[in-house]
């Protein structure tokens, strides 16, 4: 199953896909709310999952379909190639994180991999997370923003994408005041007064794109 909000990026990848005699793309959303409504029926094996998409986003996506299907397994895709995303993904239950700047056949011996439920990571993220891990530091591998909890940390990149909190409250399912209590959180934990200085936090370390 295919999970990306754009069309063009899915019809990419199922070209690439079906090529292959031992995959076939049973299913496409193009949303993490999609995903989860259609997933059932699709009965897929594998999920591909871009994080980077609005509403729920590709994290909340990934807990949720694994919550109601554990044995599901799931690939995070994502255009940003900071470790933030890729330890979020894995510690939310994917079993494999790749950067869409990867070679296509990247994106299949991925597939392969997680199909016979082995872990699969990005060689320059995973090389990348070592070095941070070996670093550390005071705020952890993650930088400040390691220090946000999971759900403050989707809080946080909502945030920081421009969203408001009653836009934030409809797409995580949460009440206006939790998000109001997660937002203080953040404020506090990463020294910021507003959304802007977020934004422009999340950019500095390579969290978002301009535009995105």
């Amino acid at each position: 199953m295919l999970v990306d909000d754009h069309a063009v990026v899915r019809m990419g990848f199922k070209l690439l896909l079906q090529a292959e005699p031992d995959i076939e793309v049973v299913a496409e959303a193009d949303s993490g709310e999609a995903a989860c409504q259609g997933v059932a029926a699709a009965a897929p094996d594998v999920v591909v999952m871009d994080l980077s998409m609005a509403g729920m986003g590709g994290l909340e996506a990934i807990k949720r379909l694994l919550a109601h299907q554990p044995q599901l397994r799931i690939l995070a895709l994502s255009a940003h190639e900071d470790t933030s995303h890729s330890r979020r993904a894995l510690q939310a239950g994917a079993l494999g994180y790749l950067s869409k700047r990867s070679a296509p056949e990247a994106l299949i011996d991925a597939l392969r991999s997680i199909a016979r439920g082995q872990r699969y990571l990005d060689a320059a993220i995973a090389q990348r997370m070592a070095m941070q891990d070996l670093d550390g530091g005071p705020q952890g591998p993650l930088g400040p923003v390691g220090q946000l909890s999971a759900r403050e940390f989707e809080v946080f990149m909502q945030l920081a994408r421009g969203q408001s909190v009653a836009q934030i409250s409809e797409a995580l399912k949460l009440s206006a005041s939790t998000v109001g209590t997660h937002l203080y959180n953040v404020k506090q934990k990463l020294g910021l007064s507003n959304q802007a200085e977020m934004t422009l936090l999340a950019l500095r370390h390579g969290l978002i794109d301009v535009g995105s």
